[in-house]
């Protein structure tokens, strides 16, 4: 039961074959049996997931069930949840209790699907690896001494793991597709603005979106649906009709052009990596597919761009983290200033410290200009590459990160080779559009591989088309980690 799709679980529910109660339950022992090697989840609340999963029964029962209804989700500890404790993984927010729910976590309550619990993840989404949050690493299913990819490292663990059916995640510079692809998953974060922000933690505004990650394109098409919509309490939430984003799941690929970047396959790229890519793309070839040859030449500065851009936005949005309203506060200090300087120093962690002070010396007078003012004309360049290459192909791929996980600690003493895994998906934040990860292979270490797919703004039915056909002629995707067995 475990292993199926979210459209056999809900076969199963509907046709009386097993009840939400029971289904929860399973996930829960799974939970009770893995989490305490895997730390996929912060907290896990039984009594809680197992009332929403008899509330789900009977709307199955009275015939008002959705596609979502009786199904186990995990999610990221970034969405506020109402009566949920929720860390964003930082010391900060230990003992924070949300008083509303976020967005998302309103419109999976609306379809009655069940919270399972809320997934570990860097604090405050600002890592690759899932080292750097408060509660502990994450651990790959794949192999233990392995990273999951972050920040949304929790939430791909215990998909990979079978923890959960599928589970939500947060994007701002690759963070539902990484984690994705180092744990053999799918991920696709949408458009930005698509789903809307409210209720999440914010890292960066301008580039934080979230999206759904499961086990194949199907699962992610289900969950948008019940993701995205406006929301008027966001400013940045696009007023469009609502889409069925399975819609073209079926469609053949004869005649897709695929858009492969030449700067996507220059140095830094392991070769284990590239052949798994480069044997996606030969597949979707005798799919129908045609290959096109097209450059983004300002790829190569994203990274920089990202880390002035995004730096200076947290530096903003965890300003108001200050111990006087809510979260962690120091326990001595002498005056307000004190308290403020012993509260932040104490309460987050060194990854975010560094990336306050980035932030704030990006900003600060006579650097302004220098630094952040430069950094968002790049932005424009960036997004104009893509631009221009939508005009001869109708999607683009390659590579979802440089190399399969790395161990832990590896890479913990160099943040810049650190920030260097996600150069192949910053650049698709910067420009706003959606990009998704699916499995296409393992690396010489036996690790999974993850193919990159990014399509044009509001082209997601289009992208799960791409990615479901592949999944039709391929079983990556339906792979399990030996560690945690069948």
């Amino acid at each position: 039961m475990l292993n199926l799709s979210l459209q056999q679980q809900g076969d199963a529910l509907r046709a009386k074959k097993i009840s939400s109660v029971e289904l929860t339950q399973l996930y829960l022992d799974r939970i009770a049996t893995h989490n305490p090697v895997l730390n996929a989840y912060v907290t896990v609340e039984a009594h809680k997931s197992l009332a929403q999963a008899r509330s789900a029964d009977a709307m199955l029962a009275n015939g008002t069930a959705q596609a979502l209804t009786g199904i186990p989700i995990a999610q990221k500890d970034i969405f506020c949840a109402q009566g949920w404790r929720t860390t964003c993984g930082s010391k900060m927010l230990d003992n924070f209790i949300s008083p509303y729910d976020a967005h998302v976590i309103t419109q999976f309550n609306a379809a009655g699907a069940v919270n399972l619990g809320k997934t570990n993840m860097d604090e405050f989404a600002m890592g690759s690896s899932n080292e750097t949050s408060y509660f502990g690493p994450v651990r790959n299913p794949w192999d233990i001494k392995a990273v999951p990819g972050g920040s949304s490292g929790g939430a791909a663990s215990a998909v990979a793991a079978r923890l959960c059916a599928a589970a939500t995640g947060t994007d701002t510079g690759g963070s539902i597709r990484q984690p994705a692809a180092l744990c053999g998953i799918s991920g696709i974060k949408p458009t930005y603005g698509t789903v809307s922000r409210y209720g999440m933690i914010a890292f960066a505004s301008s580039l934080d979106q979230a999206g759904p990650m499961g086990r194949n394109a199907e699962d992610l098409g289900l969950m948008l649906n019940v993701m995205t919509g406006h929301d008027p309490r966001d400013s940045t939430s696009l007023a469009r009709d609502k889409e069925d984003y399975t819609r073209d799941l079926s469609k053949p690929l004869k005649g897709l052009r695929i858009g492969l970047p030449r700067e996507f396959f220059a140095a830094g790229l392991s070769q284990d990596v590239a052949q798994c890519v480069q044997a996606a793309v030969t597949e979707y070839q005798k799919l129908g597919a045609v290959v096109v040859d097209i450059s983004l030449p300002n790829a190569k500065l994203a990274v920089p761009v990202y880390y002035v851009l995004a730096p200076a936005e947290a530096s903003s949005n965890l300003s108001r983290f200050d111990g006087v309203r809510y979260g962690y506060r120091a326990p001595d200090y002498t005056d307000l200033t004190d308290m403020y300087e012993k509260t932040r120093a104490q309460g987050f962690g060194e990854e975010v410290k560094r990336r306050i002070m980035i932030g704030t010396y990006v900003l600060s007078h006579g650097y302004y200009d220098a630094y952040y003012l430069q950094a968002q004309k790049i932005r424009r360049l960036i997004a104009q590459d893509f631009v221009e290459a939508f005009k001869q192909c109708d999607v683009i791929m390659g590579p979802t990160s440089p190399s399969t996980a790395f161990n832990l600690g590896e890479k913990g003493d160099d943040p810049v080779q650190m920030y260097l895994s996600d150069i192949y998906t910053i650049a698709v934040n910067l420009a706003g559009l959606p990009g998704m990860s699916i499995p296409c292979g393992t690396g010489a270490n036996g690790l999974p591989v993850g193919l990159q797919i990014i399509g044009d703004y509001f082209k997601e039915a289009q992208m799960l088309n791409v990615a479901h056909q592949y999944q039709m002629a391929t079983d990556w995707h339906q792979r399990v980690p030996a560690t945690v067995g069948a």
